[in-house]
C-alpha cells in the first residue's frame, strides 16, 4: 500500500509544494513543529533513509540543503534545523526546521497556521529559491 507521502507525489492528496524535481519533492508539514516546517522527500517510495542507494541519498541531501537555504532567507530564525526521524510515515524523509529555540526540534510542541499562512509561507520560500 502507498504511503501518504506516495499518494502526495502522485497527486492524490494535496500539499503546500516548495518545490519539486524529477526525484525529490518539498513540502510543508501541515502539522508543523515551527512555521515553514518543510518535508524533502525522494519521490520514490522508500522505507527508510539508510536504505536509499546512495546517489539517490546524495541528491536529497543536495536537495534538502536548497531548500533550507531558501527557508532561512523566507522565515525569520536563527538556523534551519535538519531532523531524519520519524515512525508515522514509511516513507523515508528530512525534516527542515526554521529554528528560534531548541523545542521546536522535540517533535512536541506543534504550531497552528491557517490556509493563508501556509500559501504565504509556500510563495517566500519559492521567491528565494
Amino acid at each position: 500500500m502507498s504511503s501518504i507521502f506516495t499518494k502526495i507525489v502522485l497527486g492524490e492528496i494535496p500539499c503546500y509544494k516548495i518545490a519539486e524535481d524529477d526525484k525529490f519533492l518539498a513540502f510543508l508539514d501541515v502539522n508543523p513543529n515551527a512555521k515553514g516546517h518543510t518535508l524533502c522527500i525522494p519521490k520514490q517510495e522508500i522505507n527508510k533513509i539508510f536504505d536509499i542507494e546512495d546517489e539517490l541519498y546524495l541528491g536529497l541531501m543536495q536537495f534538502s540543503k536548497k531548500i533550507a537555504v531558501a527557508l532561512e532567507k523566507a522565515i525569520p530564525c536563527k538556523r534551519v534545523g535538519m531532523a531524519v526521524i520519524g515512525l508515522e510515515v514509511p516513507h523515508a524523509h528530512v525534516h527542515l526546521i526554521p529554528l528560534n529555540e531548541m523545542d521546536e526540534m522535540r517533535f512536541q510542541n506543534k504550531v497552528s497556521l491557517t490556509k493563508e499562512e501556509f500559501e504565504a509561507i509556500v510563495k517566500a520560500v519559492q521567491s528565494n529559491l
